[in-house]
């Protein structure tokens, strides 16, 4: 990044981090620097992977958000989720920028190592989407049901990529199908590819549609080589999608540390949702090569809610993605990890129920998170579960989830 760019978008968090001047010296121990609160480690690797809801963990290390509590965030940018989820267990990275269901895999030792995970907070909502081929759509299939009905009278092998068999992405586009009567590990074939790899894969035929984070899915437009046939807020309005995660170890080793990156990301995700300003900065800041590495357009349209499909429609989407929307986006649910479970136990990934409630206490820090939250005022909700209605009507509230998981007629 050069220098005036580095000056500007410092000089643009001023006001964000203007109005919080007199917070760390509030704070017990200054903002949790000092005395017993100071953070173990002053440095903090966390990797990440190009997509556009890495932002938060980048600009409170831009912004230099992270210093007022004591840390520096070094961001790590990682080729694959599985090469994030090594790092994690092996400790070559403190933290990362995760796929939600990816942690609870690891947890209980699903598509790889098993290791004791934390679930800090959740980076952000809603903004990602399902791809198709801009073959496919030529032959009518742009959204569900076209798709469902060209599979049944075009009898050919289908080829459909997510980004990690756990993944927020692979749920997602199972879910997907299955409300539209496709199963999709029986009507067609699943591929994994990293995020940052999908439209090339596509662009020479590799696969029919994909399940991705932005900016991946608006690019396959700008290239001419795919249309959205859904987004992910379509599915499931504010999912939950990309958590900060380390392994449970490092949370119990430094919990202070863990407690000031909370707190700098927090900061970072308000500011990005504070304006328009301020998304275009985050977008111009991640669009470099250092980041997402894609040209800059590729990524502003859709955080400001401005969607195309690439069929010639386009409209303005209010359950855009978000970072921090009040508080609401950042709380790590337990319900929300819990419905991750429900879905790897729906499709074969787990063979029996778990202890969904148990687990889920296990994995996400609620009660560090709320002191994380606490100290900077923002709003942490009552309850630690949440209702949802999914695409195909039916609700998820993390009561019952061995019935949930089982009630479904789209299984494995």
């Amino acid at each position: 990044m050069s220098a005036d760019r580095r000056k500007l978008l410092t000089g643009a968090a001023a006001g964000a981090v203007s109005g919080l001047a007199g917070l760390a010296s509030s704070l017990p121990g200054g903002a949790w620097a000092a005395g017993s609160d100071k953070p173990e480690k002053e440095e903090v690797r966390i990797g990440f992977i190009p997509l556009t809801d890495c932002a938060s963990v980048v600009m409170a290390s831009v912004l230099g958000f992270d210093k007022k509590y004591g840390v520096k965030i070094i961001p790590t940018k990682e080729a694959s989720w599985a090469g994030v989820r090594d790092k994690l267990v092996n400790g070559e990275l403190d933290m990362a920028h995760a796929l939600y269901g990816m942690i609870y895999g690891v947890h209980l030792g699903v598509s790889g190592p098993k290791k004791d995970m934390a679930v800090l907070m959740t980076l952000n909502n809603n903004g990602q989407a399902i791809t198709l081929s801009k073959k496919l759509a030529d032959k009518g299939a742009v959204d569900g049901a076209t798709l469902a009905k060209l599979m049944t009278s075009d009898k050919r092998e289908y080829t459909f990529a997510q980004t990690f068999p756990t993944g927020t992405h692979a749920m997602w586009l199972y879910y997907w199908m299955a409300a539209h009567g496709i199963n999709p590990l029986k009507d067609a074939k699943v591929i994994t590819v990293p995020p940052p790899q999908m439209v090339a894969n596509m662009r020479v035929g590799n696969m029919d549609g994909y399940c991705v984070g932005e900016p991946w899915n608006h690019r396959a437009i700008v290239d001419g080589i795919g249309i959205t046939a859904i987004t992910s807020q379509d599915i499931w309005k504010d999912h939950p999608e990309k958590v900060l995660a380390s392994s449970g170890d490092f949370v119990k080793q430094y919990p202070n540390t863990a407690r000031a990156v909370i707190m700098a990301i927090l900061e970072a995700g308000r500011w990005i949702d504070a304006g328009l300003q301020n998304k275009l900065k985050m977008a111009d800041t991640i669009a470099e090569k250092a980041y997402v590495n894609t040209g800059v357009d590729a990524i502003n349209q859709r955080i400001l809610g401005r969607y195309q499909n690439g069929l010639g429609k386009t409209w303005d989407d209010p359950n855009h993605m978000k970072f921090f929307n009040d508080g609401a986006v950042n709380f790590p649910y337990l319900s929300d990890g819990m419905w991750f479970l429900t879905q790897h136990k729906r499709w074969g990934l787990l063979k029996d129920h778990p202890d969904y409630l148990a687990v889920a206490k296990q994995i996400n820090q609620i009660d560090l998170y709320k002191e994380a939250a606490g100290a900077l005022k923002v709003n942490v909700p009552k309850d630690v579960m949440r209702s949802s209605k999914l695409i195909d009507g039916v609700v998820w509230d993390g009561i019952a989830p061995a019935k949930y998981a089982d009630a479904f007629k789209v299984k494995a």
